[in-house]
């Protein structure tokens, strides 16, 4: 498990991840704080991020399957470092304009699709079957790590420096994992492209589609989460604006909130198992769904109570984060495993990317309505719609339960799953 091979792209993942973090707040509060981007512009910066999921998420995963995996993350993240740096060095020379923070977003955004893809199917080619699972043991913790500590560290540099040169940060982080990766050693060949390929690509994007939208259980996930996606990005858009601009924190709160989120999603993962054991998944998910939306409204509230003072705004901002997020991943967890039950192993793939493109494109749309809402009501009146929203989310899943009864027989469908 230990080998040479497995540390050098190891160790220059774990910088990558948190370059990562490190670079999305960099690039949000260099928008609010430094260019003074306006609540539409945020929300247009916000949808140049994620508008590759929409774009390019469903082919993907068959084109990654057609290139060398170590090759396709070498130039995916030799691209990300040279696209971030100029978002620093437009800065020195006082060219820097959020039109230019616009591309960067795309781009990066789309180069990362192929990274993530790639790195996803990278571990069986690194290691034994025997040691994939401990590879990816150690790759998610110190993958939860960085969600934990990148933000932080990212604010807690935005103190020292300004927001485009801690983006020298992440364009490094990028490079190393260019020269980790290019001293990584594999087998792998690149496979023999098969006859009608393109014809192929369409065909097996349209098997995963009919599938999620005929499978009854995976259809009513794939609306719940889609709806869930986009009411959390219309609020995950406006927060950077709320802390900063409406209440009047630094981006070092602004960073703290972050990290105090993904303390939530780690204790919301470790709780999923647990209450799987002991509730039915319908009971489990609409749980979840219902304690993120009850702790949405603490976005909102902070900014209701900041008048009264900026401890008590703070203090109800971090509880917030922390309560959203373990209901997300209760939800989360469990509808995962849930998919991976119903679904045949030969469309596993296809399916996860049609739930993706479900899910994730609804992003740029809803950061483009935060952005909207948020210069024609207020950023306060537009987080209020996306806990309005998000409640609604639990709908699609409230008999869900039913459903798998009716689909699988009550035994099978009360029976506990694994969650992988």
């Amino acid at each position: 498990m230990a080998s040479t091979n497995f540390r050098r792209f190891w160790a220059g993942q774990t910088l990558s991840q948190f370059g990562t973090r490190i670079g999305t707040l960099g690039l949000s509060v260099t928008a609010v704080e430094l260019l003074d981007a306006n609540t539409r512009q945020v929300g247009v910066l916000a949808a140049a991020s994620t508008v590759c999921y929409l774009l390019i998420g469903l082919p993907a995963g068959a084109w990654v399957d057609r290139m060398l995996k170590r090759k396709t993350m070498m130039w995916a993240a030799l691209t990300r470092c040279v696209t971030i740096l100029a978002v620093p060095l437009l800065w020195l020379t006082g060219h820097l304009r959020i039109e230019v923070l616009y591309v960067v977003a795309v781009l990066v955004g789309v180069v990362s699709v192929f990274f993530d893809v790639a790195y996803q199917s990278y571990v069986p080619v690194l290691v034994p079957e025997e040691d994939i699972g401990a590879a990816n043991a150690r790759l998610e913790a110190t993958a939860q790590v960085s969600t934990l500590g990148g933000p932080a560290l990212a604010g807690l540099l935005m103190r020292v420096v300004s927001a485009p040169v801690v983006m020298l940060v992440d364009a490094f982080t990028y490079l190393v994992s260019f020269l980790s990766l290019s001293v990584t050693k594999d087998a792998e060949q690149r496979p023999a492209p098969a006859a009608g390929s393109e014809r192929r690509l369409l065909t097996d994007v349209g098997e995963g589609l009919r599938f999620v939208r005929d499978q009854p259980v995976i259809r009513r996930l794939a609306v719940s989460m889609g709806v869930s996606n986009f009411f959390a990005t219309v609020v995950s858009t406006l927060v950077p604006v709320l802390v900063m601009r409406t209440i009047g924190f630094d981006s070092f709160m602004l960073g703290l909130v972050m990290t105090c989120g993904a303390a939530g999603g780690v204790l919301g993962a470790l709780l999923a198992p647990k209450a799987r054991q002991r509730f039915s998944a319908g009971a489990v998910m609409s749980c979840g769904l219902l304690t993120a939306a009850f702790f949405t409204v603490a976005n909102p509230a902070a900014a209701v109570v900041a008048p009264h003072g900026k401890i008590l705004a703070g203090a109800v901002l971090l509880l917030g984060e922390f309560g959203m997020t373990v209901g997300a991943l209760l939800f989360n967890v469990t509808q995962v495993s849930l998919r991976q039950t119903l679904c045949p192993k030969n469309l596993l793939g296809r399916m996860n990317a049609s739930i993706r493109f479900v899910v994730w494109g609804s992003m740029p749309l809803a950061a483009l309505v935060a952005g909207w809402l948020g210069s024609a009501i207020g950023v306060t009146a537009t987080l209020w719609v996306g806990v309005v929203g998000s409640v609604a989310t639990v709908l699609p899943i409230l008999t869900i339960d039913r459903v798998m009864t009716s689909g699988l027989g009550p035994a099978e469908a009360r029976k506990p799953k694994a969650v992988r």
